[in-house]
């Protein structure tokens, strides 16, 4: 491909004005959207040995060339795949006395470079670094200029390999990031590092190539607005200049207050600009304060935070501004405050975009479980880190490594290179002020790992595999990280599931397995339910959670978890709502408050109370920031369920009852219903409506304890309702099926169950195949587990069947098997329209709906479900993380446990009416 000369002045935009600005001439893309086409050959794999072309920047395998491999994969089974990549661009006369540098943001893995069939500079070892070389010389001025690129897969140098491809992430190859060339006066501005302080303290290295002529410099400080904020001069005597200044009535940066500057810088002689530079910074300062914490600004903060892999299932590794942006919104979405770079450094515009809408960020040179980067390559790749990202506001630490990929003759360097002398990490280790130790038991939450007086900060929290670890389990840890003095904050593995889309099967989802499913999210960012518990969790705006009674006087006792912002800017959207019989609102009222209260304030949230308030079914608070997005929602049932069921109830008419005994069959039948039960047992064993069967059978069973039953009774009673009743051998345990005249089934159940258990309830049979959604009154729409309790909403909720396994397949969101929390009633849809209705006159009933699949090497990220189709129950199970047993978690993780002789009189009651009319 070869880039035209028109195009070059059109991008470089060469008037007088600029003349002196460096000027930017992408000869690739600027992103995964936005590509250019090369000439291109790969040495083996799919299309190899021959010419053809590639998008730039692209990894190569979602271009159709070379193999898919995930870090574990052998080494010595690993073939070297080489590419070639040809392109030609034009030099114009304007380039001629300048200096002209060639840019490449990130190339996997080690990069030869050639200008006119002549190297220009040392092999780049090292997978995610930009690098550059000076290629003036090597132009030909006027001309069209060849320039060839030769990427290997692997590296020559084994710590590079064992840092970077050897690693639980996928391996990649290819120019991954965008290339381009930067033109500037030869005497020019090379880099400008910026310390500046929350206090409006202000200082800046000024570093100079081929400084000849420069004798003085002009620094302006602008906002975003364009408005100027302060200037200062000074003289210049060697190619490195401190500057040092003082701005004042500034506004500092934070995650809550993202407020950014530019500065440009403009070199001169003698009146005469040679050169001007601008950068972006914020006013901000980081103070890890050993034994005490975390500060930025002087405030004391906890960080909230989760590891994001770099990643598209289309793209691989290449990225763009627009995805940056996408991830960074999900992850404020879900009152995150941080993102550690797992783990490797991110594209130069995904801090950008953290700058400007407010993340902390743990900035990460690569290594994984294994000897790190030899020690030359290490003093190497962390200059390129520190010089290409000081600037960055969100930047707090460096990380050197991960997981015993640290080399420690750097640690020191970060400093070294480091204007504002940020702190390093070890991430997994007790390190210097902080202990980062990774996937801790709940049991040894004693924040010390044998470092009691270092700041806990978990780098790496709790596991995703599949739908275990993120949510589940969250508020337990997060409760004791957030109280202790020292608790410093947690980040969770991981962002999004790394799932690639297989050029090489047809765009087939690969996970590698149990590797790669871990994310929050789907490959294509799909919210799961643990999305929703975090952001709960994880609220700057915590509701207390209260049951509203006949005494409920409108008041909640509210904490303002925010660091740096006032309530007062917080609006509280209060609607009161009332649900007509097919579940659609009929009345809602709605206000809005206020609440003033600083940072780390607890006070009380004042509702006025609308007349007859009773009558209502729902109460719904949003909380919205001064922009109208929603931080967090919290919902309340206004009535119990026993108050609520006869509200939806469709009047059926009296009709008698008639009673048959069929052989082993009780047959009632009632109006247009007919009911079959097992005279042995005492369950429903077939239902009919107009003569259609409604397939609901073999119910009740008690799904904790084995069951026999000891004697069946049944029969009219004085008031014209047909009952059943069986008492249960031993246990004394019991169910009542009562038939009423209207056609309605009530079910009262008395029971014991299991000392110990995952589910305590009864289920049925019901053919799965024959669903087709749901409509619900209870907590949804996501679904639940014991120790994944927050996030969901009390409301009315649709849900349409699917067979997604969670991270393994489908992707459809929310699931719809699995267990579903407080349920008041349920409408059942079918696809041979034989929908029926269950209520519930007992509060706290789970939902059980079918039995999820779940992927065989989830490890201990799995459940238990009870063997039953339909469960209506009073205990439902936890689940684990791929590294932890729910034993190994914390209280919520727990199986449900109940002794006779202090619970409910020796056993748990639920009562649920079924309509089938």
């Amino acid at each position: 491909m070869r880039i035209p000369l028109l195009l070059v002045l059109t991008l470089l935009g060469l008037a007088g004005s600029h003349a002196q600005q460096t000027q930017i001439v992408y000869l690739s893309g600027t992103g995964a959207n936005d590509t250019k086409t090369w000439d291109f050959k790969i040495s083996s794999g799919r299309k190899s040995g021959v010419w053809s072309t590639i998008e730039v920047p692209s990894c190569w395998e979602q271009q159709g060339y070379g193999e898919y491999r995930y870090g574990h994969y052998p080494m010595q089974d690993r073939v070297q795949e080489t590419g070639v990549y040809k392109t030609s661009f034009e030099a114009p006369q304007d380039w001629k006395d300048k200096s002209v540098r060639l840019v490449f943001e990130g190339a996997m893995t080690d990069t030869r470079v050639k200008i006119n069939g002549k190297q220009v500079g040392e092999v780049h070892q090292g997978g995610f670094y930009e690098f550059s070389y000076d290629i003036g010389r090597f132009l030909k001025i006027g001309q069209p200029n060849q320039l060839e690129v030769t990427v290997t897969k692997m590296s020559e140098n084994q710590s590079i390999n064992i840092a970077e491809r050897k690693a639980d992430f996928w391996i990649f190859g290819g120019i991954f990031r965008p290339v381009y060339i930067a033109v500037s006066p030869k005497e020019h501005i090379s880099r400008l590092a910026i310390d500046a302080q929350a206090n409006g303290a202000f200082k800046a290295d000024m570093l100079l190539n081929r400084f000849k002529k420069a004798d003085s410099y002009n620094l302006i400080i602008h906002d975003l607005e364009g408005n100027q904020v302060h200037t200062n001069q000074g003289k210049i005597v060697s190619d490195s200049v401190r500057i040092s200044s003082r701005v004042y009535h500034i506004k500092s940066w934070t995650s809550e207050t993202p407020h950014l500057y530019t500065v440009t810088v403009k070199l001169k002689d003698e009146g005469k600009l040679l050169h001007e530079k601008t950068e972006r910074f914020g006013f901000r300062t980081v103070d890890l304060r050993e034994s005490d914490g975390l500060y930025v600004n002087g405030a004391k903060v906890k960080l909230k935070g989760v590891n994001r892999h770099t990643f598209h299932p289309d793209f691989g590794r290449t990225s763009s501004k627009a995805l940056s942006i996408q991830a960074v919104k999900l992850m404020k979405e879900m009152n995150m405050n941080a993102v550690r770079m797992s783990h490797y450094p991110p594209d130069k515009h995904f801090l950008e975009v953290c700058d400007s809408l407010g993340l902390f960020v743990l900035d990460e040179l690569t290594g994984w479980q294994r000897p790190a980067y030899d020690d030359a390559t290490a003093k190497r790749l962390v200059k390129e880190v520190v010089q290409r990202d000081v600037n960055h506001p969100s930047i707090l630490f460096w990380d050197n490594g991960n997981e015993g990929g640290w080399n420690p003759i750097i640690d020191d360097d970060f400093a070294t290179l480091d204007i504002q002398k940020r702190e390093v990490l070890h991430p997994w280790e007790s390190f210097r002020k902080t202990n980062t130790i990774h996937y801790t038991d709940y049991g040894y939450l004693a924040l010390d790992n044998y470092a009691k007086r270092k700041l806990f900060m978990p780098t790496e929290l709790l596991h995703g595999l599949y739908d275990g670890g993120h949510g589940a389990g969250l508020e337990d840890y997060w409760k004791r990280i957030y109280d202790h003095p020292l608790g410093m904050g947690a980040f969770l593995w991981v962002f999004a599931d790394e799932g690639i889309a297989r050029t090489d099967r047809n765009g087939e989802i690969d996970l590698d397995g149990n590797h790669a499913p871990d994310g929050i999210l789907g490959p294509y960012l799909e919210k799961e339910a643990s999305f929703y518990t975090i952001r709960k969790i994880w609220s700057p705006v915590q509701l207390q959670h209260r049951y509203l009674t006949s005494g409920f006087d409108g008041r909640f006792r509210v904490e303002n978890r925010f660091h740096f912002t006032d309530l007062s800017t917080v609006d509280f959207k209060i609607s009161w709502k009332r649900f007509d019989a097919q579940g659609q609102e009929a009345q809602v009222t709605e206000a809005h408050q206020q609440k003033a209260l600083p940072p780390g304030d607890i006070g009380w949230l004042e509702l006025d109370l609308p007349q007859n308030w009773e009558e209502n079914h729902l109460l719904k608070i949003d909380v919205m920031d001064k922009t109208g997005q929603t931080i967090v929602t919290y919902s309340f049932p206004v009535n119990k369920a026993e108050a609520t069921w006869s509200q939806f109830i469709k009047p059926g008419g009296t009709t008698p009852i008639q009673e048959n005994i069929e052989g082993n069959l009780i047959r009632v039948t009632t109006g247009e219903m007919v009911y079959g039960f097992n005279r042995t047992n005492g369950r429903l064993q077939r239902v009919k409506r107009n003569g259609k069967t409604i397939p609901l059978a073999e119910g009740p069973i008690f799904v904790s304890t084995e069951q026999k039953p000891e004697s069946v009774t049944y029969g009219i009673d004085a008031e014209g309702h047909w009952k059943l009743t069986t008492l249960m051998e031993k246990s004394g345990d019991s169910f009542e099926w009562r038939l009423d005249t209207e056609g309605r089934l009530h079910l009262k159940v008395a029971y014991q169950p299991a000392k110990h258990t995952p589910y305590a309830g009864i289920g049925f049979r019901f053919p799965e195949e024959e669903v087709k959604g749901l409509r619900y009154m209870g907590e949804g729409p996501q679904r639940v587990w014991k120790n994944r309790m927050q996030g969901t909403q009390f409301g009315i909720w649709d849900k349409t069947y699917n067979q997604t396994q969670t991270g393994h397949s489908g992707w459809e969101y929310p699931e719809f098997k699995g267990y579903h929390a407080n349920l008041y009633w349920m409408r059942l849809q079918t696809k041979n329209q034989t929908d029926f209705s269950v209520y519930a006159k007992t509060d706290d009933v789970f939902l059980g709906l079918f039995t999820p699949g779940q992927p065989e090497d989830a490890r201990q990220a799995q459940a238990a479900f009870p063997d039953a189709d339909l469960s209506f129950l009073q205990g439902i199970a936890p689940i684990g993380t791929k590294f932890h047993k729910t034993e190994e978690l914390g209280p919520q993780s727990q199986l449900n446990q109940f002794r006779s002789a202090n619970f409910f009189g020796g056993r748990l009651q639920m009562e649920l009416v079924f309509d089938f009319r």
